[in-house]
């Protein structure tokens, strides 16, 4: 099962690469826009001295556009192009699952546990709220670009820096609250995950929409409207809050069952506490009219930077009592 499991993920990061080279066709194609065919050339009346006898002359003819005909192809090609990745996306997301599932199986547990099995399983939940997201909105798929580029990159990553081979769960993750706290974290840090998309689309699309047509604004050029960018941003991240507040809780409840004590300032416990600050923060600005929007969005993407820091940061460069990474 962990050598299928193995397999099934590089089948993922082959289809979510597939998806992305869709997503970008689309991306390419979709600012086709159909035109009226060119008007007849005017006549004009010119001074003496400029027609042969003074007379009406015709004007210069226009410069020849695109034939309508070949621009409506563009945008369809574009269409076509943007359901096929979807489509894609959807394979990748249940080759995903079942790469999960399999190495659940093997372990014979949860597979959470360690850094690597962390990623997979929120990468994947990431894949497949955004599939529902999708079903909700289909206008955003465009954004499906981006979602593929990090899921392509977030597996890749753990391919090659994070796995390790199946091993035991470690005693001191043996306990009922292993599936309380640690699913809970799983999902919200999913969810921050997506709602990081189109936070950083929105601070692009924004400033493309103000005017700015310097590199990284003219990336958004074909993306939604900033406005609902900034909704969805908004909703993603008040439904993971309250999911992450109890996980950190239950992980309080968990230490004081196996450590005697519920908090102790652990890189981990402390790099949460600062992540839960920074969301709070970002939803508090969110609410106060008188923060602007991208001000509001600059805190979300910090907070997810947070996030990051506590899952690779803190793996990577400190030690404490959540040292069960698996990676040195």
């Amino acid at each position: 099962m962990s050598a299928l499991s193995d397999q099934l993920v590089m089948f993922a990061i082959l289809a979510y690469l597939v998806a992305m080279i869709c997503h970008a066709v689309e991306y390419a194609l979709g600012n086709a826009r159909a035109v009226a065919p060119a008007a007849a050339p005017k006549r004009e009346l010119v001074g003496a001295g400029v027609g042969a006898a003074g007379g009406p002359v015709d004007a210069p003819p226009a410069a020849p556009a695109d034939p309508p005909a070949r621009l409506g192809r563009s945008a369809q090609q574009a269409r076509l192009a943007g359901r096929v990745a979807v489509w894609i996306t959807a394979l990748a997301a249940a080759l995903h699952l079942a790469a999960t599932v399999t190495r659940g199986i093997a372990a014979d547990r949860m597979p959470w546990g360690n850094m690597y099995e962390f990623v997979l399983t929120v990468s994947c939940v990431s894949a497949a709220a955004w599939l529902a997201v999708l079903w909700k909105r289909p206008s955003l798929r465009r954004l499906g670009l981006f979602l593929t580029l990090v899921m392509v990159l977030l597996l890749a990553f753990a391919e090659l820096k994070l796995y390790v081979e199946v091993v035991p769960l470690m005693p001191a993750l043996q306990s009922s609250w292993y599936i309380v706290h640690v699913s809970t974290i799983s999902f919200s840090s999913s969810i921050f995950l997506l709602g990081a998309v189109p936070a950083i689309a929105f601070l692009m699309r924004n400033g493309y929409e103000r005017g700015r047509r310097s590199f990284p604004y003219t990336l958004a050029k074909r993306l939604p409207a900033a406005d609902g960018l900034e909704r969805l941003t908004f909703v993603l991240h008040a439904f993971s809050f309250p999911i992450f507040t109890f996980a950190v809780i239950a992980g309080a409840i968990w230490a004081e069952a196996a450590w005697g004590r519920p908090w102790g300032w652990d890189p981990k416990e402390t790099w949460a506490f600062i992540s839960w600050v920074v969301y709070a923060g970002y939803l508090h600005a969110r609410a106060t009219p008188s923060v602007k929007r991208n001000v509001a969005t600059w805190i979300a993407i910090l907070g997810f930077l947070t996030m990051l820091m506590n899952l690779f940061g803190v793996n990577f460069f400190f030690t404490g009592l959540h040292s069960y990474a698996g990676v040195s």
